[in-house]
């Protein structure tokens, strides 16, 4: 669905609901009088201004809409006017059409909260519309841009994740399933990148196991992502130092057999050989079952 389509014109219509309402005002007020001088005050509420009677056409609600965002580059005033199409008639076609807008609105103004808002509501309410997919899509796509950087909390990072394996899950044959693949590799990177800037602090301090603990965790999770010969590299390091010799070969194996070409493939077979060894895998070790789990070993 392109957004184009979305944003197209349609021919207005008429409202019968909105002719209804008027025609049973009108004949209230013209009763009115007949009632005597004791209705003043009923009068004065039927006259008094009430928005609540406002009845805008849900079609030129909806393309004002659309001129602001497009034309003006208003979005918060575009998106006021689509949560007024929402508001005025709330099952109309243009009300569906016009929450989409608004979490796309939303999402162009980097206001992700209410894009994700929105464009929840519009997956909720109508989970069988050909949009649904773009809407989903929004709300992994509001995620995915707030993920931080690896020097932060990931939380985010993870809510990302979660989002885009729902499009691809729902979605599988949908546009947008190959563009969340591409972003959640981006995000797992990202997840990896913490947890190397983790693992070489507790290098620096000398806490080889808890080191170790988090490149097993860009091993074992993370294989795909370009954090991972680093993470070889330096569990080849850390086994050497604690005396750890097998599984210090083993990585360094793994990490020439996959990477043959890598600089830290080079590092890892010297560390291994100046310990008076030679890179060799252990079919048994968790490093090696890793790769073979993904048919890399």
């Amino acid at each position: 669905m392109s957004i184009q389509r979305l944003t197209r014109e349609l021919r207005p219509h008429a409202s019968p609901a909105g002719r209804h309402l008027r025609l049973a005002v009108s004949l209230a007020l013209l009763a009115l009088p007949l009632a005597g001088c004791g209705t003043g005050g009923l009068w004065d509420k039927f006259m008094a201004k009430d928005d609540t009677f406002v009845d805008e056409p849900a079609d030129k609600l909806y393309n004002e809409g659309l001129f602001l965002m497009n034309e003006k580059k208003d979005v918060k005033g575009a998106t006021k006017k689509f949560e007024e199409v929402d508001r005025q008639h709330p099952y109309s076609d243009w009300a569906r059409k016009s929450l989409l807008m608004s979490a796309y609105a939303s999402y162009q103004a980097g206001d992700y909260d209410g894009c994700i808002g929105a464009a929840t509501r519009y997956v909720t309410l109508h989970p069988g519309s050909p949009d649904a997919a773009y809407a989903q899509y929004l709300i992994a796509a509001s995620h995915y841009d707030q993920i931080p950087d690896i020097s932060r909390d990931q939380g985010r990072t993870e809510k990302a994740i979660a989002a885009l394996e729902e499009v691809v899950r729902k979605y599988p044959t949908s546009e947008y399933a190959t563009n969340a693949k591409t972003k959640m590799e981006g995000a797992r990177d990202q997840l990896a990148g913490k947890e190397m800037d983790v693992g070489r602090y507790y290098m620096q301090k000398r806490d080889y196991t808890a080191a170790i603990n988090r490149f097993k965790t860009v091993v074992t999770q993370y294989q795909t992502t370009r954090h991972v010969e680093e993470a070889l590299f330096r569990l080849t390091e850390a086994y050497m130092t604690i005396g750890i010799v097998g599984e210090a070969q083993t990585a360094a194996a793994v990490l020439g057999h996959n990477f043959p070409d890598s600089k830290w493939y080079k590092d890892a077979y010297n560390l291994v050989k100046s310990g008076g060894v030679e890179p060799e895998e252990n079919k048994g070790s968790y490093i090696s079952r890793a790769f073979k789990k993904l048919g890399l070993g």
